[in-house]
């Protein structure tokens, strides 16, 4: 087989890539050696790899200044409606090649780094992913930001500087273990520090009511700093800023307390203040009641909603006073996006703010408050739901807890006024739960203090309609709406699937990069032999380059002609790993059973983190790791079946494993999974989809057919029925030969010889109490896995339904979301125009 092309090589011959002009490059070689030289202070015979990382870097990020201090220049003289979106994550990945592609670069840098006898791939393994995200909560707020940018929209992604992002892991003897993942200890090239802006947040103390109204006093101060970084659109010209928090302890800290002698202990404990943006907790779809946690959700909203307030006050458009003083246009002027409930503390913060220190009255606060806030939900599960205890806001945040409390005796005042009566709604639908401890429901907070409340897919949204919120939804219905989630194609397409991308531009041209429903055009190709072929060969020369990074990594082999199933994602119960390991006990039983039977060859991939104090989710590891451990060494199987797990799933790894894929496993119990976004990343890159009818798998089934995906499994009322009925284990394991020898396995210790009650626990839960029902779909499951073999088969037919996928893939662009959250929940209009780029003259 013919070396596939290098990434570096198919860009010279991509037009989606930007051209590389010769006296664009021969800027770039001059430029990179005054980095080299004056910022990184090395030449060529001591500088290192990183170096030459860092250089690149640097001259790319020259080419995104002048754009983006014009950006903000052009927003204070036009003074649109600003977009704050707020979020505890952002899971950003890697910065350097999708730079080069938002601003076309990438052919300019790859010849002058040739020219200059320079490995491009090798340094984009260099750059440290930005991982100050869990999952997909905070992949969505990155794709968001970047289609914000592309359609124009004045918008800051607000979140925390974490010293420490999601941990990086390790798998020692099958099991996983994490270690720091310290992805600052080169520096970041692309954050610049603001410190004179920076703001001081307050906490704990005590409230004073007086005849000027309330004063909270005798607060301790946390110092945020800003960190900026710039977010490009799409070759527009536009560049958004992401601005992150960092905890700084101001400097009288502790030296106030007359503590005589203790200077030095007092400059030590400056670490306790600026622990706050230490680290992010790890933990996905779970509420981990902490302090610390709490600290972090008010420090990120009390510094945003300084920075929002200051930056409408000065905005000079259209305001005869050198500063605005009237709050009456804030919401034309000022959207808030609360990314799940992490920032909820918003709304009370921005009520504190109109009304103890800009002296509003409450109804006119809470008017600007409700008009200006808007609430995303991104989850039904209930241990998701955030409820922090009275205890610690009232030690912590005592003024906020006054306006919650204020805030809920107004709401069902109103609540009783509309069903007079119906003390058991009143209970239902407030704030604060009561129980052994009393609660605040952030939840329920959103909903009351927000003018929009959305769920992320159809089925999502239903369901917050139909049981979560049907109390909320009885009472506001204008309120509730949805946005189904979307990824951006620049990253999960052109970056980096290069090869696909130019196969779609030679047939329809490369305007799909930013309206990607023009991929419906791709329809007319289905039966163009020329056009299979070529999306067969992307995707095979795909496989053979992951299989080489999977061999150089881990020394594993795999072979690149076997179907590549692939599930990644979070370790969770309800993402239902345990039933893709069922799949593969009962496929490698089949093979041992009658070793003579033809088989089509599968590899197997499993990845994803556990939260480090996830029991049940570190066990799905290690079952996963053991199976592999038989599987993988006997020889009766040969490479027909091959289980890998793999190890520190990120968004880099993502990059190449996702265009990899030939098969996507998106398996959750129906009405679990909100909307899943990797689901549309494998459908964009020509992965065919085994899934539920759950989250945005459904809307996926809707726009390409559903008879082009492999459908199976309850759908949410087959769940909910079975709930009512109530749902029993042991039939399924009674009914099923081929489930019960897995499952006794399991229990044996087939598969953990030298330990044989390893599995225990996890046949235990699978038995006893799985809320997520894995034997209820594995019968179905594991027939339409026979369908998934018998297609790939025929692999022309295989890439005829491929192509017939991405060519529906369009509706999953970030761009069209990003569009309707603009127009019906911001109030304002995306645009794909330029801005002028800063070397041309201005108007």
């Amino acid at each position: 087989m013919s070396r596939p092309l290098t990434d570096a090589d198919r860009r010279r011959q991509i037009s989606v890539r930007g051209l590389a002009g010769p006296e664009n490059v021969g800027e770039l070689k001059k430029n990179f050696n005054r980095h080299l030289h004056f910022t990184l202070v090395k030449d060529r015979n001591v500088a290192t790899s990183r170096d030459y990382y860092m250089a690149l870097a640097h001259t790319v990020r020259d080419h995104l200044v002048g754009r983006w201090l014009r950006t903000q220049q052009y927003y204070y003289e036009k003074d649109p409606k600003r977009i704050y979106y707020l979020s505890l994550e952002f899971y950003m990945g890697r910065t350097l090649t999708n730079t080069m592609v938002n601003l076309g670069l990438q052919s300019g840098c790859d010849e002058a780094l040739y020219q200059l006898g320079l490995d491009m791939e090798e340094l984009q393994e260099i750059e440290e992913d930005a991982g100050l995200g869990n999952g997909g909560l905070g992949r969505l707020a990155a794709c968001f930001l970047d289609s914000m940018a592309t359609l124009g929209l004045a918008a800051y992604g607000y979140g925390i500087r974490y010293e420490f992002g999601i941990f990086n892991q390790r798998i020692a003897g099958g099991w996983q273990v994490e270690e720091a993942d310290d992805w600052l200890r080169y520096g970041n090239p692309w954050e610049k520090a603001r410190p004179e802006y920076t703001i001081p947040v307050r906490f704990y103390g005590r409230v004073e009511h007086g005849p000027e109204g309330a004063r909270w006093v005798d607060t301790q101060v946390v110092l945020a700093l800003p960190y900026d970084t710039p977010v490009p659109g799409y070759r527009n010209n536009t560049v958004n800023t992401l601005r992150l928090w960092s905890a700084r302890a101001p400097n009288d800290f502790n030296l106030k307390d007359f503590n005589v002698g203790g200077y030095v202990q007092a400059v030590l404990d400056r670490n306790l203040a600026e622990n706050i943006s230490r680290v992010l907790y790890p933990n996905d779809n779970f509420f981990e009641g902490k302090e610390l946690r709490l600290k972090q959700e008010y420090f990120v909203v009390a510094a945003t909603l300084h920075d929002i307030v200051r930056r409408f006050k000065s905005a000079k458009f259209g305001s005869r006073d050198p500063v605005r003083k009237s709050f009456e246009s804030f919401p034309d002027k000022v959207a808030i996006q609360l990314n799940d409930t992490h920032p909820s503390l918003a709304i009370p913060e921005l009520m504190r703010i109109l009304l103890d220190e800009e002296h509003l009255g409450w109804d006119q606060a809470w008017d600007i408050t409700v008009r200006t806030c808007a609430y995303t939900n991104h989850t039904v599960l209930p241990e998701a739901l955030e409820r922090w205890p009275v205890h610690l806001l009232e030690s912590l945040l005592p003024r906020h807890l006054q306006l919650i409390y204020e805030i809920n005796q107004r709401f069902l005042d109103r609540v009783y006024a509309q069903f007079p009566g119906d003390l058991e709604r009143l209970r239902r639908m407030s704030l604060v739960e009561e129980g052994a401890v009393k609660r605040i429901n952030m939840a329920h907070l959103c909903i009351v203090g927000a003018h929009a409340v959305n769920g992320v897919a159809e089925i999502h949204s239903q369901i917050l309609k139909d049981s979560v919120f049907k109390d909320f939804y009885e009472l506001e219905p204008h309120k509730f709406q949805n946005k189904t989630n979307g990824i951006t194609p620049r990253r999960w397409l052109v970056m980096c699937n290069p090869g696909l991308a130019e196969v779609i531009a030679q047939r329809i041209g490369e305007d799909f990069v930013s309206d990607l429903d023009q991929l419906q055009r791709l329809r007319d190709f289905v039966d163009d032999e020329s056009f299979i072929r070529d999306v067969a060969n992307v995707k095979q020369e795909n496989k053979v380059k992951f299989a080489a990074y999977l061999e150089k990594m881990s020394g594993v082999r795999v072979n690149p002609a076997s179907l590549f199933d692939v599930q990644v994602k979070r370790i969770h119960e309800y993402k239902r790993q345990l039933l893709n390991c069922l799949h593969i006990i009962t496929l490698y039983n089949r093979i041992k059973k009658d070793p003579g039977k033809p088989f089509v060859p599968r590899t197997i991939m499993i990845g994803g983190k556990a939260a480090p104090g996830y029991h049940m989710a570190k066990m799905i590891i290690r079952l996963v790791t053991a199976i592999g451990d038989v599987v993988n060494n006997d020889p009766a199987v040969g490479d027909r079946l091959r289980v890998l797990f793999l190890e520190n799933y990120r968004v880099s790894l993502a990059e190449k494993v996702i265009p990899a894929a030939d098969l996507s496993e998106q398996i959750s119990t129906a009405g679990t999974e909100a909307s899943g976004t990797g689901n549309m990343k494998f459908m964009l890159n020509g992965a065919l989809t085994i899934g539920t009818m759950d989250g945005a798998n459904v809307e996926m089934a809707e726009e390409a057919g559903e008879q082009n995906l492999f459908i199976f499994g309850m759908r949410v009322p087959d769940v909910e029925a079975l709930d009512r009925k109530g749902y029993r284990a042991q039939e399924f394991y009674d009914r099923l030969p081929e489930l019960r020898q897995a499952v006794d396995q399991l229990s044996s210790g087939f598969f953990s010889p030298r330990q044989p009650d390893l599995f225990r626990d996890i046949v235990n839960m699978l038995m006893n109490h799985d809320r997520f029902k894995v034997f209820a779909d594995y019968e179905a499951y594991v027939k339409c896995q026979e369908k998934v073999s018998a297609l790939y088969k025929n692999q022309r037919e295989w890439t005829r339904t491929v192509i017939r996928n991405v060519a529906a893939a369009g509706k999953f662009s970030s761009d069209r979301t990003i569009a309707q959250y603009a127009r019906e929940i911001w109030g304002c209009e995306p645009s794909r125009q330029r801005i002028p780029a800063p070397d041309d003259p201005r108007e």
